[in-house]
């Protein structure tokens, strides 16, 4: 992550990373985090690509003989620990409310 740039904190990417963040230490597969995030995998995959090209995740793939599974082997995911420092900081600053936005402040004196 030498670079100092970080990822642009698209909704997906802000879904993807708070499912990280939700349990910081699992590892997780491509499908679950889609299914969690309520993203498709076309969506998810170049995201965890992207994330991992930053070196906010990193990824292994599962030791399993597929044909005893019946199931290709699943690549799992987790955040670094410089990686779980940058999400957290970036979700946050992504859900800072714009400037000027309020909250409606009830009217004073009505009954």
């Amino acid at each position: 992550m030498g670079t100092g740039h970080q990822p642009r904190m698209t909704i997906p990417t802000q879904l993807v990373l708070q499912v990280f963040l939700d349990d910081a230490t699992r590892d997780r597969y491509g499908s679950d985090i889609g299914a969690e995030a309520g993203l498709p995998s076309g969506t998810v995959h170049p995201i965890l690509a992207r994330l991992e090209g930053f070196g906010w995740l990193e990824s292994r793939w599962e030791d399993i003989d597929p044909r005893v599974e019946g199931r290709p082997a699943r690549r799992y995911y987790r955040l670094t620990g410089a990686g779980a420092q940058s999400a957290q900081s970036a979700v946050a600053r992504a859900h800072r409310p714009r400037r000027g936005f309020s909250l409606p402040h009830p009217a004073s004196g009505e009954a």
